[in-house]
């Protein structure tokens, strides 16, 4: 071998060594779609998204190297929701994140074939969404947020701890979703339990929220309950604004509620919902069917107060409250 043909060999070695391996080299990015019902600029979505790619890289997977997250926001908007999920299937995203109540229904009705992940459904078969939690059987699997209709009157027991002196209470619900009436008649259960007047007012959207407020004031309610739902959770915090002028408290199913003012919240933990999630996204990536993935039922419940707005509702939070409480902001 002359030393032209040898320096030649060295060079090709030396390239292999360096060169990454074919597979390496194209190895695919994959591409979520985030359909939610919130707006970007809502201070809740840098956690749910944190804990989002949490539970993506539990399996691997890491935005900016093999996975790409495009959003697509309604901001409060359900009737936008399915241009934007027939949007996401149009650009063939690989999976669906369905953040928000009613973006699931809508990326459904878009796709039967493009797995598709809710991170918070009250009812996933009420709603059509799977066949049963064990075995979904179709494209769509995910977290629920269901609780049971007997956490209304849990909601209803924690007011009347906070608040002992009540008589009256209200309940915000949304005709919308298909839960909220067995969720009343819940509350009608346990306020009769506690020898406590029941108002249910309806409430669509945004533009019916005065309106109700205006009718707990007229009718002397002393509390309210809010059920959790995606337009109460988007428009949270003008319902925070609205019980404050009103010098109602509230207790809600979710903590962005408190942290937007509200006075207290008893429900399934947010953050932790987007983690589940995004290790089902995770585990859909890497070859599971949605249809084998058991729809997971929330396991921890949080109870949040917010003392501040105690105390500028002239309220004492009995010790006992406060003892159980998971968060309390001052």
């Amino acid at each position: 071998m002359d030393h032209i043909t040898r320096r030649r060999l060295l060079a090709l070695s030396a390239a292999l060594l360096v060169a990454p391996p074919a597979a390496a080299a194209q190895q695919k990015v994959y591409r979520i779609g985030v359909l939610s019902i919130a707006a970007p600029e809502d201070p809740a979505n840098p956690k749910a998204l944190e804990a989002f790619r949490q539970g993506l890289q539990e399996h691997g997977w890491v935005e900016g190297q093999n996975v790409t997250i495009e959003h697509r926001w309604a901001r409060g908007k359900p009737d936008v929701l399915a241009e934007l999920a027939a949007d996401l299937v149009r650009s063939k995203v690989d999976v669906i994140l369905a953040a928000g109540g009613p973006a699931a229904p809508a990326a459904k009705k878009a796709t039967s074939t493009i797995p598709i992940v809710f991170s918070a459904v009250l009812d996933p078969v009420a709603a059509g969404l799977v066949s049963s939690l064990a075995r979904p059987g179709g494209n769509v699997t995910g977290v629920s947020f269901f609780a049971g209709p007997e956490i209304a009157g849990k909601a209803l027991q924690l007011l009347k701890e906070a608040v002992p002196t009540v008589a009256r209470m209200a309940v915000l619900w949304n005709p919308a979703n298909v839960q909220h009436a067995l969720f009343l008649k819940e509350a009608e259960v346990a306020a009769r339990a506690l020898g406590l007047g029941l108002r249910a007012l309806a409430a669509r959207d945004a533009d019916a929220l005065d309106q109700a407020f205006a009718t707990m004031s007229r009718e002397h309610a002393g509390a309210l309950v809010v059920l959790a739902d995606a337009m109460s959770y988007v428009h949270r915090t003008r319902i925070a604004d609205l019980a404050a002028k009103h010098r109602l408290p509230a207790i809600y199913g979710q903590k962005e509620h408190v942290e937007a003012g509200g006075l207290i919240a008893y429900g399934p933990g947010f953050v932790d919902r987007y983690r589940r999630a995004g290790i089902y996204v995770g585990k859909i990536l890497k070859g599971s069917k949605p249809a084998d993935l058991p729809v997971e039922q929330p396991t921890k419940f949080e109870l949040i107060i917010n003392l501040k707005t105690a105390r500028a509702l002239g309220l004492t939070i009995p010790p006992s409250l406060l003892l159980r409480a998971d968060q309390v902001i001052e």
